[in-house]
């Protein structure tokens, strides 16, 4: 079992940058590929980033990229969503997901790839 908890969500004006965390505890968070989802209302829950077992291999939505950066640190089981000129469309909830990968460049596009999900961290861009 590998347990997820994001933070660092809040409410900002666009434009602002932000940058969220995801702590994972239980198993070596090394052996993980690790995403980024958000889900705003009424919508379905979209991958923004994804990040692979070593950190080669990265992923962005074209929605983000370029104003979105995926980063991650094993030493400390955290992975980190830095996000930059945010605009109102970016307001969701995030969450923050892991899948086992038997590779290190593995990355994960699908959602149900990944096994284990934090409880999200909400992130509202408003003026």
């Amino acid at each position: 079992q590998v347990q997820l908890v994001e933070s660092g969500g809040g409410l900002l004006q666009p434009g602002g940058s932000l940058r969220c965390s995801c702590v994972a505890s239980g198993r070596t968070f090394g052996n993980y590929a690790v995403g980024w989802f958000r889900q705003a209302p009424g919508k379905e829950r979209d991958l923004v980033a994804a990040i692979s077992r070593s950190g080669e291999k990265l992923y962005y939505a074209d929605s983000v990229k370029g104003r979105v950066t995926i980063a991650r640190d094993n030493a400390k089981s955290t992975v980190f969503l830095q996000m930059n000129n945010l605009k109102p469309e970016d307001t969701a909830v995030y969450y923050c997901a892991a899948g086992g990968a038997y590779n290190t460049g593995t990355i994960y596009l699908r959602r149900d790839e990944y096994s284990y999900w934090g409880q999200g961290t909400q992130v509202t861009v408003s003026s």
